[in-house]
């Protein structure tokens, strides 16, 4: 692997550029505190693992190649997506009396990784980004399986340390964000960027 400083310089960029990730961690961390950030988070990178271990194993190369195998999962993905906007928006008209934070937690601890995971493990987006990103940080000659493998698992620890440090800055300013105006503005903001990110997602064209 060449450069890095460089490599690891572009991921914290790349990381901290908002995204689909970044929405349901942020609507989840207000709705259920910090214990539901943490486990969308731990949804999301175990994504990234997946993601990982596919474009070592090649099977990345095949989803980008194929049409169907890259629209299959796009689609899954964009409804998806459009799917938890639609009901953020929703939530805001079926409100019904604030319960205990321990118990939302609790009840939808699964929920909130598998939201974090489903969110990661189905945008073809990341396939073709570990595809053609780490291919640029390869050193001439080098073995790629094992300069993949250590890329890929460079990238998903800087992920999960800038998510931790996200999350715990959300839970600092939960009290505001928690206002009843503020947090209407954040799940509008939230529903309308996920519907965004799923509409953006679905018309995107593979390039294979």
């Amino acid at each position: 692997m060449v450069n890095m400083s460089l490599f690891i310089i572009t991921c914290v960029l790349l990381i901290i550029l908002p995204g689909p990730d970044t929405a349901i961690v942020t609507k989840n961390t207000v709705v259920g505190g910090r214990t539901a950030g943490m486990q969308t988070l731990i949804g999301s990178c175990i994504g990234l693992v997946i993601h990982t271990v596919a474009a070592v194993a090649g099977l990345s190369a095949i989803i980008v190649q194929s049409a169907v195998a890259f629209s299959v999962i796009k689609y899954v993905g964009a409804a998806y997506l459009c799917y938890l906007g639609i009901r953020t928006l929703m939530n805001m008209r079926t409100k019904k009396n604030q319960v205990d934070e321990e118990t939302v937690v609790v009840a939808n601890g699964s929920s909130f990784f598998k939201q974090g995971f489903i969110t990661n493990v189905t945008n073809p987006k990341v396939a073709v980004f570990f595809l053609t990103f780490l291919p640029q940080f390869l050193a001439p000659g080098s073995e790629p399986f094992w300069s993949f493998l250590l890329m890929g698992i460079i990238y998903t620890v800087l992920t999960l340390l800038w998510f931790i440090f996200y999350v715990f800055l959300l839970g600092i300013i939960r009290n505001f964000m928690k206002r009843p105006v503020t947090q209407s503005v954040i799940e509008v903001l939230t529903g309308s960027v996920l519907i965004g990110f799923g509409m953006k997602l679905a018309l995107e064209k593979s390039n294979g």
